[in-house]
């Protein structure tokens, strides 16, 4: 009996075919998953990341409840049109203090891993205010309704103990202290030494959308404005080269 032949038995019996089926997913599987049970941690270590600041995770909900994520990924794969285009590839550590995760799938807009920095904070509002004026190409809507919509972080010290269940590590002091730090990264004028020594000096502090109070534009900014910053680069090996 040839190969052929002994295939065509495998297709026309459901129960061989099944318990072939059946073994090569179980060794591919064991595959895969027996390594990590050796593995005292899956993401690498890497300097300079922190969790998100309230106003920053403020932002990141904001970005999520309006559905950026739709047609914005943050995952750069390691390809060579991938780097070129947007930056060093993504780093398993940059995202480990997400819930849920913003990798995405879809491009109708460029990825924004490594948005932060990129544009001032005066694009990024005409940005949101009308798309078209700076991207004249470009499908998104237009948000300018978030400058009108000021937050002043009451919950946010509720938001941030949410995230240290599933595993962030924000201390009691971050918590405490929450909606304090939340006011004082959109306000320079004020004294936010606390704001850095809790959560390091890559925070950026200012008034994003220039103008008073807190909007739901200043937490988008700030939360966009960080986005690929945390690592050095230029000084960052993966472990695998050390």
């Amino acid at each position: 009996m040839g190969i052929l032949d002994k295939h065509t038995v495998l297709e026309k019996n459901v129960t061989l075919l099944a318990i072939f089926a059946f073994l090569v997913v179980t060794i591919g599987g064991i595959v895969q998953i027996a390594p990590l049970f050796w593995l005292e941690n899956t993401i690498e270590e890497v300097e300079g990341m922190r969790p998100y600041t309230p106003l920053e995770l403020a932002g990141r909900d904001i970005y999520i409840r309006e559905g950026c994520y739709v047609c914005h990924s943050q995952m750069i794969r390691p390809m060579r049109d991938e780097v070129e285009r947007y930056g060093h590839y993504s780093l398993a550590a940059e995202s480990k203090y997400d819930h849920p995760f913003q990798w995405g799938s879809k491009r109708t807009g460029p990825d924004l891993a490594r948005v932060g920095g990129r544009y001032s904070d005066a694009w990024h509002l005409d940005h949101l205010r009308d798309p078209q004026s700076v991207v004249p190409e470009s499908v998104m809507p237009k948000y300018g309704y978030l400058e009108d919509r000021l937050i002043d972080g009451e919950y946010v010290g509720d938001l941030l103990k949410t995230h240290r269940f599933v595993g962030v590590p924000y201390t009691d002091e971050m918590i405490e202290n929450a909606q304090a730090d939340f006011l004082v990264q959109a306000n320079p004028d004020e004294d936010f030494d606390g704001l850095l020594e809790r959560y390091g000096e890559t925070v950026q502090v200012r008034n994003f959308d220039d103008a008073p109070g807190i909007s739901e534009a200043d937490a988008l900014i700030a939360y966009l404005q960080m986005l690929g910053t945390l690592v050095d680069f230029s000084t960052f090996t993966p472990v695998a080269s050390r």
